[in-house]
């Protein structure tokens, strides 16, 4: 060691004491870059806004912690009525919830207001919606069927969604008490929207042995079916005007996609990794697809303009994570990312005066796998 470290004619000699003192300021160097590296990612875990998000104005988290998702806007856009299961608030799996459509502050305490269930508490709901009176909202439970939550989906080395049959769409009021059932058929019946109208809702249902879309007037009469192919037709909405929806569908082309889907169908499932945008008339007809993406593209909802639509996408992702807002016209064309955040962003849903735009996200989550529900001004 000591022939070593004796120097060269000319240089100053390198003591033991200097080398240790060499060695301890490379380590405070060194802690001093990781320390920075580290905050550096938890900042980028705690941003809640992203600069590239031009038409993004004034972001607004309104929940904090368990997965919070789907809120959607009342007529009257003063609020939003979404699902949770907030182990906070003593859930184990989803119930539906309203909150108003801002920023709920803490008390002195510190504590944040807990929104208003209006589900029954029981089973497990999914997809609510206000009705046009804005006294009353729209959700799929298996309440009836259930007090506990459901199992959750298999373990089959695919990544699957369970079409719960117990799943039957439901009108409650502000208050949770079940106004009315809306669905009695056999099978999964869920993901209903309320067309801007106030005349008709659109649902999916697996009633003729496919995941389809169909249509029923606001009190659940006059059911009718809209698709008819092959595949997963569902989280459909209306267009402004009522006359159209838009949907996410799945495809299956080849023998062996055709055999995978129905056998997971069977089972209950579905595996929601491949699925396009299409458009209708709200009878069926007129079928088209708008994208051409591949992976999953899918929670489609129209501009107040009814030229385009925002929706989520990994088909910029290679490894399928993770998913942004895009927003792309009904023709096609004029794709363009919205969102950048690098974690999971979707269920986009412009309010109806076309001011602000609510999203699901789990940006600003501190590193957690929490989904919570945020707010925008929208800036075209």
């Amino acid at each position: 060691m000591q022939s070593f470290l004796k120097p060269r004619k000319g240089t100053k000699r390198i003591t033991n004491k200097n080398f240790i003192m060499i060695i301890r300021n490379f380590s405070i160097l060194f802690f001093l870059v990781i320390s920075l590296v580290v905050n550096g990612q938890q900042k980028q875990k705690q941003t809640l806004h992203y600069k590239q998000e031009k038409h993004l104005k004034k972001v607004q988290q309104l929940t904090f912690g368990g997965d919070n998702a789907e809120a959607y806007w009342s007529f009257d856009n003063k609020s939003l009525v979404f699902q949770s299961n907030n182990p906070a608030w003593g859930l184990s799996c989803d119930q539906i919830f309203i909150m108003p459509a801002k920023e709920m502050k803490p008390n002195k305490s510190g504590v944040r207001l807990t929104p208003t269930m209006v589900s029954t508490g029981k089973g497990r709901t999914t997809c609510s919606y206000f009705m046009p009176d804005n006294k009353s909202v729209v959700y799929a439970s298996t309440h009836e069927s259930m007090d506990n939550c459901p199992p959750e989906a298999p373990h089959t080395g695919k990544y699957v969604w369970m079409l719960y049959p117990e799943f039957d769409i439901y009108q409650a009021d502000l208050k949770g008490k079940i106004i009315k059932k809306l669905t009695n058929e056999p099978g999964y019946d869920a993901e209903a929207t309320v067309s801007p109208k106030g005349d008709k809702i659109v649902f999916t249902s697996t009633r003729t042995g496919d995941l389809e879309l169909f249509t029923m007037n606001i009190d659940g009469s006059d059911v009718r079916q809209v698709t008819h192919d092959l595949g997963y037709d569902g989280g459909a909405f209306f267009s402004p005007d009522g006359t159209k929806l838009i949907f996410r569908a799945s495809r299956p082309k080849t023998d062996a996609e055709i055999k995978e889907y129905k056998e997971l169908l069977a089972q209950n499932l579905v595996q929601p990794t491949a699925m396009e945008l299409f458009i209708c008339n709200v009878d069926g007809s007129d079928l088209r697809q708008i994208t051409n993406l591949g992976k999953a593209n899918w929670a489609p909802y129209m501009h107040p303009d009814g030229k385009s639509v925002l929706f989520s996408s990994n088909h910029h992702s290679p490894k399928g994570f993770p998913f942004n807002i895009f927003k792309i016209n009904i023709d096609g064309t004029g794709l363009e990312q919205i969102t950048f955040d690098n974690t999971f962003d979707s269920f986009p849903m412009f309010s109806p005066d076309g001011k602000k735009v609510s999203f699901s996200s789990n940006r600003n989550n501190g590193g957690t796998r929490d989904t919570n529900v945020f707010i925008a001004k929208w800036k075209d």
